[in-house]
């Protein structure tokens, strides 16, 4: 994983008040849940007293309780009450837990994995979904490391092949470019693929004119990515690592030229539906790839289509450098 980075790792709605759920996220079990107020905390899943899960336990009050021997916690991973020693027995310091802060927003949950910090960078989302859309979710379990899982929608090259009865239709297998914009918190790239025709040899990068008039993707740093279809009509995906081989994607459709109430989620769940099957049609081939996890250097022939992948390796391996833990 990427150090000193905000990663969306949940959708909001899956943690209920009044009971607490554990997933597993960038390798540890977390355990999450609300205090009195509706806030959020995440703690690690394992009681520091004698392992038990704490996402077996319940709410009490604004803590958690082991399902144990009662210990609670509070959301800094605390513990607060010790029932055995007495209620208001003082508890020894060391008695604790690792804590990680989350941040509710846009319908997520973002978890800083990183170092302590007066300011924390903004959270990664894209400006243009925050106002005016609407949107439905679902969400699907990966086998394979999330680099693989963001790779994929960074493939120019696959589209007449893996999606060709659906978004890849017309055999376009000749890539121009495509070009590719690196920005400080990730990456856009802009995609013209044509039919071949046997004559026309495919354009560098640096060769395409008005490139931003071009179909476009976008992607955020370290784990989110958007789909440019049109002014109205967006995908957006989440890939949250769960460990090193698995990754849980929340897959969006976002819209906004449908805006009466119970119509708007309709259309939605139905645009949301033509995503699973896109998805799906990937997934079928990624979970085949050696390794599940990609690097820099893994001794892959790449082709001039493979920038933006070539790109992101980079800026990862970069930023990955700059975060040593």
């Amino acid at each position: 994983m990427i150090y000193n980075q905000w990663y969306a790792i949940l959708e909001s709605k899956e943690i209920p008040k009044g009971k607490p759920i554990t997933v597993k996220r960038l390798g540890e079990n977390l355990v999450f849940w609300r205090d009195q107020s509706g806030k959020l905390c995440c703690i690690i899943d394992k009681c520091c007293h004698r392992g038990a899960s704490l996402g077996c336990g319940k709410v009490h009050g604004d803590n958690i309780e082991c399902p144990f021997h009662g210990f609670q916690y509070d959301g800094n991973g605390r513990v607060c009450v010790i029932p055995a020693n007495g209620k208001n027995a003082p508890v020894p310091p060391h008695y604790n837990v690792q804590s990680y802060l989350v941040k509710e927003a846009y319908g997520l949950v973002w978890l800083w994995y990183g170092e302590e910090r007066t300011m924390l960078p903004e959270l990664p989302f894209f400006d243009d979904l925050k106002e005016g859309f609407s949107y439905a979710t679902f969400k699907d379990h990966w086998p394979v490391h999330y680099s693989r899982a963001i790779e994929n929608q960074l493939d120019v090259v696959h589209l007449p092949f893996v999606h060709y009865n659906t978004i890849g239709k017309g055999n376009k297998t000749l890539v121009n470019g495509p070009v590719v914009i690196t920005q400080e918190d990730g990456l856009r790239f802009y995609v013209n693929n044509i039919f071949d025709d046997g004559k026309t040899k495919p354009l560098k990068p640096e060769q395409i004119k008005n490139y931003e008039k071009l179909f476009q993707l976008a992607f955020h740093f370290p784990n989110v990515w958007q789909n440019f279809i049109g002014d109205k009509l967006r995908v957006f995906a989440a890939f949250a690592p769960i460990d090193d081989e698995n990754t849980m994607i929340y897959l969006r459709y976002y819209q906004k030229f449908v805006n009466f109430p119970v119509l708007k989620q309709l259309v939605n769940l139905l645009g949301n539906y033509f995503n699973k099957i896109i998805l799906r049609q990937d997934k079928r081939v990624v979970i085949t790839q050696i390794p599940k996890k990609t690097s820099i250097r893994m001794g892959e022939n790449l082709i001039q289509g493979d920038l933006p992948i070539v790109k992101y390796r980079q800026m990862r391996e970069e930023l990955q450098e700059l975060n040593k833990r």
